[in-house]
Order: C-alpha cells, then sequence, then structure tokens
C-alpha cells in the first residue's frame, strides 16, 4: 500500500470514538454495512486486523498507531484551513487533553480561559492519573497531557510545568479523635483515609513509604474528585493528601492542619504534546505552560522525597 485512505481511516475513527458502528454510521451518514466494509478495506490493504470487534469495540495495537496519525492530521488540517481562509466559518476545533484531576480542579481551566474566550474551540478534557496519562497520549487520543514524566513518547515533546505539592492534612477534630498519640500504625489502620479511586495509588504508596502500612491494612474511602477531597476533609470524615494549592485558607484560618509535615509530598508535571504543533495548539501550548510556571512552584531536581 503506497499511500493511506483517510476515508477508510474515517471510518475507524468514528468507531473507536462513538464506540459503537450503528453510532459511526449515523454520524458519517452511510449505512451500518458501508462502515464495516471500509474498516474491512482498510484491514485488507494492512494486511492485519485494525478493530476488535467487541463491545465497545477498540482498535488493536495497529489500530491504535493509524488513530494516532489520522488525529493528528485532521487537527492540523483543521488548524491550517482556519490560517488560509480565515474570513470563512468555521466549525469549532476539538481539542482533547488528558489532565489530572487535581490540575484541573486548580490552575488547568484559569489557564485556558483567555484561549477560550479568543478561539472558537470545543474543549474535551479525559481525566486520568497523571502517572498513567500518556497512555492515551500515545494512542493519538489526544493532543496534549499532563504527566509525571519528563521524557516524551516518540513524536511528541514535553516541558517542566513545575511541581503539585501535597499535604496529608484534618481537621482538628479528627486528629484528636483519631491521632491524639500521632500516626501510629495501630491508629492509621482504624482510620479513613481517601483515595480518587481504585486506580489511584498515590496515598497507597504514600502511607506504604512512611508507615510501611500496606493497601488493605486501613479504611479508604474512594472519591472521585478532586474537590470532594476537600469537602470530606473539612467535613472531619477522612485525613487525605490534599494538593498545598487547594486548601492554603484552611491551613491559614487552622480549619485543616498538617499531620505530617516531616513527609513531604511533591510531584513533578510535566506538558506533553505533539511534535507537529501549530495555530491554536502551540497558542494553547504557551498559555498553559506559561501560567502553570507562574503558579506552581519550580520543579526541584535534587528533592528525593518524591514519591
Amino acid at each position: 500500500m503506497s499511500e493511506l485512505d483517510y476515508k477508510l481511516l474515517a471510518a475507524l475513527d468514528k468507531v473507536v470514538s462513538e464506540q459503537s458502528f450503528e453510532r459511526a454510521a449515523q454520524s458519517l451518514h452511510l449505512t451500518q454495512s458501508a462502515v464495516s466494509q471500509r474498516i474491512k478495506q482498510l484491514e485488507l490493504r494492512l494486511a492485519q486486523p485494525l478493530l476488535v470487534r467487541g463491545q465497545p469495540p477498540y482498535p488493536t495495537e495497529a489500530g491504535h498507531r493509524l488513530l494516532a496519525h489520522y488525529r493528528q492530521v485532521s487537527q492540523l488540517e483543521s488548524a491550517v484551513m482556519a490560517d488560509l481562509l480565515p474570513d470563512a466559518p468555521q466549525k469549532p476545533l476539538t481539542v482533547t487533553i488528558v489532565t489530572n484531576a487535581d490540575s484541573l480542579a486548580t490552575w488547568l481551566i484559569p489557564a485556558l480561559t483567555p484561549l477560550l474566550h479568543s478561539h472558537p474551540i470545543e474543549l474535551n478534557l479525559l481525566i486520568e492519573d497523571e502517572s498513567r496519562s500518556l497512555d492515551r497520549l500515545k494512542r493519538g487520543e489526544a493532543f496534549g497531557a499532563i504527566s509525571l514524566h519528563a521524557e516524551p513518547p516518540p513524536g511528541c515533546r514535553s516541558d517542566a510545568l513545575g511541581q503539585m505539592d501535597y499535604l496529608l492534612v484534618a481537621t482538628p477534630e479528627f486528629k484528636q479523635r483519631y491521632f491524639a498519640q500521632g500516626l501510629s500504625l495501630a491508629a492509621l489502620q482504624l482510620s479513613p483515609a481517601v483515595a480518587f479511586d481504585q486506580r489511584d495509588d498515590m496515598h497507597a504508596r504514600y502511607i506504604e513509604q512512611h508507615f510501611g502500612l500496606p493497601p488493605g491494612d486501613y479504611p479508604c474511602h474512594a472519591v472521585r474528585s478532586a474537590e470532594a477531597f476537600v469537602a470530606i476533609a473539612r467535613s472531619g470524615a477522612a485525613y487525605c493528601l490534599i494538593p498545598k494549592l487547594m486548601i492554603e485558607k484552611d491551613l491559614q484560618t487552622g480549619s485543616l492542619i498538617e499531620l505530617y509535615p516531616q513527609g513531604k509530598l511533591t510531584e513533578p508535571l510535566y506538558w506533553h504534546r505533539w511534535l507537529l504543533e501549530r495555530g491554536i495548539h502551540k497558542d494553547l501550548s504557551l498559555r498553559l505552560i506559561k501560567y502553570a510556571r507562574q503558579t506552581l512552584p519550580p520543579i526541584d531536581l535534587g528533592d528525593t522525597s518524591m514519591v
């Protein structure tokens, strides 16, 4: 095969993004049979399967690579057409970003707001643990991703944003109830903690590193919202690892207090995106990097306390 047929790639992309042959057919104004035939034709040309026809259908490794290429080309094409035909009516450009919940709850929206006011953008934010966000970038599901890792994936570049500082906190009443004698193993085994979800291992890593207590040996709520972390801590129902940026006023008023000041936790954040960026994508990256560096402490490369 000497060249890619983007009409066939568009069918593959729609089936994956819509998670259904039926919805993909409706979006492309085709029959389900026509969509299926286009994907089969693409698979025959490449002599390998590109789609696992499950519920929902999902791409194979080769399918992921093709979709990553197709989505980059599609977004670049939209940016080029906006430059070439600036007076023509333009559909909003969908820009997909993978972010961790803590960045979303603190600095990310203010960083992007000026761009949302000045450009026709449909922002699609995917929430993912910052240690796993690059997987979605590699699969072409997003233009950019916030990650803990400095090394960019192939075809991408990265820039340091700053570091997120986390504190282990609770209300004074919670501390008096559970930790009046300190953070002993016996006390930790009885006191309720919070994790973002079952895949979030930040709290588990922290407790095991500092106290030698493995996951499962203490109660831990799952709360899928960074804001809810603060709410549950303020309520006195649990103790939490929370970004300092979110609770500075609580610390000043004493409504939340540090439980383990010697156990500093910092997470370095990096912005990864496609190498081929221009137009709105480039503007977004520049604004995001600038705002993050003005808001977050710089990454301390000599700090060995990162978990």
